[in-house]
């Protein structure tokens, strides 16, 4: 199993999607979106270039709907390329997201999850 740093903003918390500012973010990585309703649940996980992909998804009206259900959230991480297909597909076995059904035809990858101690 891979042990990731996922990203956390001002005073250690979760970034909001919709707030976080991108420039001057230059990681190529995996991230997880979600929403913190109750019960929390996962909208998008994806890869590649952090600012595009988060960009992009801010204009996504399938995943920005979800900010109906609570504030949206994400976090990232900085990942090889040749592990990004595996960590990416484990994350979507593992996490079941809500929005997103094409994943890499790989191996998983193991890592741990943005939430655990």
């Amino acid at each position: 199993m891979f042990t990731l740093e996922w990203i956390k903003c001002e005073q250690g918390r979760w970034c909001g999607l919709e707030r976080v500012t991108l420039t001057g973010v230059y990681t190529e990585g995996v991230y997880v979106i979600w929403h913190a309703g109750n019960p929390a649940r996962t909208v998008r996980v994806g890869q590649g270039n952090i600012a595009d992909r988060l960009g992009r998804h801010r204009l996504d009206n399938e995943i920005m709907h979800y900010r109906l259900s609570g504030t949206l959230l994400v976090t990232w991480a900085a990942v090889s390329a040749q592990y990004r297909d595996g960590i990416e597909r484990y994350l979507a076995e593992t996490l079941h997201p809500l929005v997103g059904d094409a994943f890499p035809q790989t191996a998983p990858i193991g890592v741990n999850l943005p939430w655990a101690a």
